[in-house]
């Protein structure tokens, strides 16, 4: 009887336990990461955006269906969208600005800020990718890129929101560094949000680490605002279109507050 049934040979214990555990471990989700929910978890996540309204709507309403679906192949046209809607916005929140001074400013003043985030987010983009990669993050390029256009999209989304408020004081006032302050107010608090966003596309990236974005962080905030130095005047008027006298923003913000205290004094010996 031992013959015909024989008996099988025994696996061992470790052996056996193991390829069990690899068995359940390919059959379960991921985990989340760091106390997450998964993207896409949300059916309504999984919904395409197939518009720029659509886009806004999301981005403001569900901004992890944004991100869900810039982490899908074919995130390009999406990508195309946001930068369209984050030119727009810059558009119209330039027209405003310009009404302060009027005149050229109408046309100047607009293509200065969209031009000025463009290319700020152009410049940043290589190191955002490669504090991406050293986190430890899965995230591809182009992923990187449609992050950056999200951020591009909510801060001017919202700057159209500050307009109105900013276009009462283009005509009330005629103080360039009153407006130039109130200005930054609002590009600071947008950029807050947006980079709210690109932090939380980050970790879902399954990034180990966030030291490399906080540090990018700092990066972006400098150009931005070296930006505006570089593609001055965006408030006041001038006689070319760039300014031809290198400036850093630190030192163009000085001139800007002794300029006043100059004229008052200049005033007051007349």
């Amino acid at each position: 009887m031992n013959e015909n049934n024989p008996i099988p040979p025994l696996i061992p214990p470790a052996e056996s336990a193991k390829t069990f555990a690899d068995r359940i471990s390919e059959t379960l989700p991921p985990p989340p990461l760091h106390g997450l929910r998964p993207l896409g978890e949300d059916p309504a996540e999984r919904v395409p955006i197939t518009n720029a309204i659509a886009a806004i709507d999301s981005i403001l309403r569900q901004p992890r269906r944004v991100m869900f679906q810039l982490f899908q192949p074919g995130a390009g046209k999406l990508i195309a969208r946001m930068l369209v809607v984050a030119a727009l916005c810059g558009v119209v929140y330039g027209v405003v600005a310009g009404t302060f001074s009027g005149g050229a400013q109408l046309w100047i003043a607009p293509a200065k800020i969209v031009m000025g985030l463009m290319l700020s987010a152009l410049i940043c983009l290589p190191s955002l990718y490669i504090f991406t990669c050293l986190s430890g993050s899965q995230a591809r390029l182009t992923e990187v890129f449609g992050l950056l256009g999200g951020l591009l999209m909510l801060m001017t989304i919202l700057l159209i929101g500050f307009a109105p408020v900013a276009w009462i004081f283009s005509q009330s006032t005629e103080s360039v560094v009153w407006m130039g302050s109130l200005h930054l107010i609002f590009w600071f608090i947008a950029t807050i949000f947006g980079l709210r966003f690109v932090e939380a596309g980050f970790t879902h990236s399954r990034a180990r680490s966030q030291a490399g974005f906080h540090t990018w962080m700092i990066i972006f905030i400098l150009v931005v605002v070296q930006m505006t130095t570089a593609l001055r005047p965006i408030i006041g008027t001038a006689h070319t279109f760039l300014p031809k006298e290198k400036q850093f923003f630190l030192s163009h913000w000085g001139n800007c507050l002794k300029a006043p205290a100059a004229e008052s004094n200049r005033s007051a010996r007349d």
